[in-house]
């Protein structure tokens, strides 16, 4: 099992173009551990930022009556992917993992392939 530094470790050697990294809980929008960032990408807020998309598209579903579960969220700028990856399990509740990736240099699929495996492995 993996703990925070090492599962972000682990994302930002094992994806392809990661900018950043992030786990997140969005029941209060803090950053549990980050890795990476720039200038350009600040990863606390980042994760406030994300919190919210997150709660929106909860609220959405519950809304709609939708009786399914958000395993990714993927939002595509001109430059970037921002994947979010809800964690699952019953000690992970309210948690989720984010990595910002360059475009040019990632593979959407794998990256998707990986931060599940990653999920799978991660002991908070």
């Amino acid at each position: 099992m993996a703990n925070t530094e090492t599962a972000l470790k682990e994302a930002s050697t094992s994806i392809e173009g990661v900018i950043g990294a992030a786990l997140v809980d969005y029941t209060s929008g803090m950053a549990l551990g980050t890795l990476g960032g720039s200038k350009d990408l600040d990863l606390s807020v980042a994760a406030a930022g994300n919190t919210d998309v997150v709660r929106a598209k909860l609220r959405t579903m519950e809304m709609l009556g939708l009786k399914d579960e958000i395993e990714d969220i993927l939002i595509s700028l001109g430059s970037q992917y921002h994947l979010i990856r809800l964690i699952k399990g019953r000690n992970n509740n309210g948690l989720f993992l984010y990595v910002a990736l360059d475009k040019g240099r990632a593979n959407l699929a794998m990256a998707r392939h990986q931060l599940k495996r990653i999920e799978a492995s991660l002991e908070v």
